[in-house]
């Protein structure tokens, strides 16, 4: 079993979380809609991760719809009290499985009510206002009115943190001079790391960020150097890009997504993995830094 402790721990409002986590996009079905394939594997991977230390779980309900948050419950519930489940809102599905912006004041309160009921909670601990920008890159523009909403829910005791997603260095300003915000959760990993001044800017102001596609996402990440240095340390490429992440900032926290607990395991083995300097500056290179 991995030892997640030797990657450290970081604060997530008024919750200490283990900086690798778990994100539970990919118990979803296909293209992060409808059931999983296998039900029994979604349950088995959030136990183990669960067992294995991790206590930071990334959600929404607007996966699947509906799908990760009652998978999350039927296979957690009754919570462990040390367990962080963060969520986000923002958006919708179609029944063609497209993702559609859903940012209005009303939009958000039914989507929170949503992650409530299928989550089984009284309280959310964490919700992120996923901005959908360009889908994956944020787009500058006033946040405003969508933050002032959740920050009234969380005045009204059903959100006790809130972040952003998909957001820029301006919209991050915005919304804290609306209310606190606890993380920021952006795409960023060993080679889109457009973000290094965004890391380092909440570095300073406490703030956890939280890479989404850390490993790449749909596209994983493809790279002879970053190949070549896994084979020398013993280890997947995938786990190097962990262990680089888990490096660059004590303010990052992990939540590389899988369906399998195989992956799972060998996710979690990153905590372990050193890197030495000459490695760093290696990894660095690759993502052009």
């Amino acid at each position: 079993m991995s030892n997640l402790s030797k990657a450290g721990t970081y604060a997530l409002g008024d919750r200490t979380v283990n900086r690798m986590g778990y994100g539970a996009m990919q118990l979803a079905g296909p293209g992060v809609f409808g059931p999983p394939k296998d039900h029994a594997a979604a349950l088995a991977v959030l136990r183990e991760a669960v067992a294995s230390g991790v206590n930071h779980i990334d959600t929404s309900d607007f996966y699947g719809p509906h799908v990760t948050n009652r998978i999350i419950r039927e296979a957690l519930g009754p919570y462990p009290q040390d367990l962080t489940i963060v969520t986000k809102v923002g958006a919708t599905r179609g029944d063609d499985a497209s993702w559609i912006a859903a940012e209005r004041p009303d939009d958000l309160v039914r989507g929170v009510h949503d992650n409530l009921r299928n989550l089984g909670v009284d309280v959310l601990e964490v919700v992120n206002l996923r901005l959908m920008g360009d889908i994956h890159s944020p787009k500058e523009g006033s946040i405003e009115e969508p933050f002032t909403a959740l920050a009234e829910l969380r005045e009204k005791g059903l959100i006790r943190h809130l972040g952003l997603s998909n957001a820029t260095l301006a919209q991050v300003k915005e919304a804290r001079a609306i209310a606190p915000i606890v993380c920021v959760q952006n795409q960023y990993n060993l080679v889109q790391s457009d973000d290094d001044t965004m890391v380092d800017a909440l570095h300073e102001l406490g703030i956890a960020y939280v890479p989404f596609f850390p490993l790449g996402g749909f596209s994983p990440l493809q790279s002879d150097a970053l190949n070549a240095v896994a084979k020398r340390l013993d280890a997947t490429p995938m786990q190097v890009a962990l262990a680089w992440l888990l490096h660059r900032s004590p303010n990052i926290l992990l939540i590389p997504g899988t369906s399998s607990v195989g992956h799972l395991r060998e996710n979690l083995a990153a905590a372990e993995l050193e890197l030495s300097d000459d490695v760093l500056a290696e990894l660095a290179a690759i993502g052009g830094k």
